[in-house]
């Protein structure tokens, strides 16, 4: 049956919105530049405070960087000189704000070695960055993939399959992961390499290494990323524009895909910046199981050592990059969410 269509005049009250001057462009560009910055100084604010309890945090241990380093054979002559020579002997606020100051020109300090930290993290974080990165795509590729998978038949075989797998593995932490596939694909099978073994650029000698440390990263937040974005979906499926399309008679991955996907962007973006944590803690410890060459050796005799700047170093460039996948998440959320009216 055919509609009948009737024009309203201009500025009756049904009539549709006028669409909006080219001059306001640039007013919301202008005030959307301005939240973002507002969220980057939040976030930058927070990680500075991060860092402090760090320094904080170092103090408060048993010992220090002289007495591990110089050793308890040294007399207290010797370690009072090394802990001059350390400025160990300063407050710790005025450290802090020396050590925190440089930051911005990336100076990281010295290590209690006399190690420049950035240098000492030039190999090794890269690498990290890496593995933390590609469990990060994989993630990603996965979660959607099978969030969207089950979102499309709710209730069917898939999506109770998916719900079950999903919540099995979210369950399970990345070292008993890492272990099993270890066991299957490694020593069992003989697919892949168990360790990893470093190349002249201190980097992984063969890419296949990297297969079973991502693996380990990727499946319990893969199963933790579904069930994120199967919830967002599942939220989504009530909204009319959603409602809509099914009495469309559109396809239901076309419904998933194009209208319930881009209102649960900021969940997902949610769930997704928060993993980046996971995934870079997570890292520590499948390093240290695969041998892999990342700041996860480094962190561990920093902290054995009680060496301060290179702890606050490592933390403060892991925890730069979380800062920034939580920034972009904000900018998703807030052109998504924060936008409408």
């Amino acid at each position: 049956m055919a509609r009948e269509v009737t024009s309203v005049p201009s500025g009756a009250p049904g009539a549709a919105a006028e669409p909006p001057a080219p001059a306001a462009a640039p007013a919301r560009a202008a005030a959307f530049a301005l939240r973002a910055a507002a969220l980057l100084a939040r976030r930058a604010l927070l990680l500075a405070v991060l860092l402090a309890v760090v320094f904080a945090g170092v103090e408060l241990l048993p010992g220090d960087a002289a007495l591990a380093v110089g050793g308890h054979g040294e007399s207290a002559a010797d370690l009072d000189r090394h802990r001059h020579l350390l400025g160990l002997d300063r407050p710790l606020h005025e450290r802090f704000l020396d050590w925190i100051t440089a930051l911005p020109t990336g100076d990281l300090g010295t290590s209690a070695h006399g190690e420049p930290v950035t240098g000492l993290l030039s190999a090794p974080l890269p690498n990290t960055l890496v593995l933390s990165g590609t469990a990060f795509a994989l993630t990603l590729l996965l979660s959607l993939a099978l969030g969207c998978r089950a979102a499309a038949r709710p209730g069917g075989p898939a999506d109770r399959a998916i719900g079950v797998l999903a919540t099995a593995t979210l369950a399970l932490p990345e070292f008993v992961v890492a272990v099993g596939l270890l066991l299957l694909l490694s020593l069992w099978t003989g697919w892949l390499p168990p360790t990893t073994l470093t190349g002249a650029d201190g980097a992984p000698a063969d890419w296949r290494m990297l297969i079973v440390p991502v693996l380990a990263l990727t499946v319990p937040q893969a199963g933790w990323n579904t069930r994120i974005v199967r919830a967002a979906l599942a939220d989504q499926a009530a909204a009319p524009h959603v409602e809509a399309a099914v009495l469309d008679g559109l396809p239901p991955h076309r419904v998933v895909l194009l209208h319930a996907l881009p209102g649960a962007l900021p969940a997902v973006a949610a769930g997704l910046a928060t993993s980046t944590g996971m995934l870079l803690g997570g890292a520590v410890v499948v390093e240290t199981l695969f041998n892999y060459p990342g700041v996860g050796t480094v962190l561990a005799g920093a902290v054995a050592d009680r060496d301060t700047p290179v702890i606050a170093g490592v933390v403060a460039c892991t925890a730069a990059a979380i800062t920034l996948v939580l920034f972009l998440a904000d900018l998703v959320r807030d052109r998504t969410v924060g936008a409408r009216p």
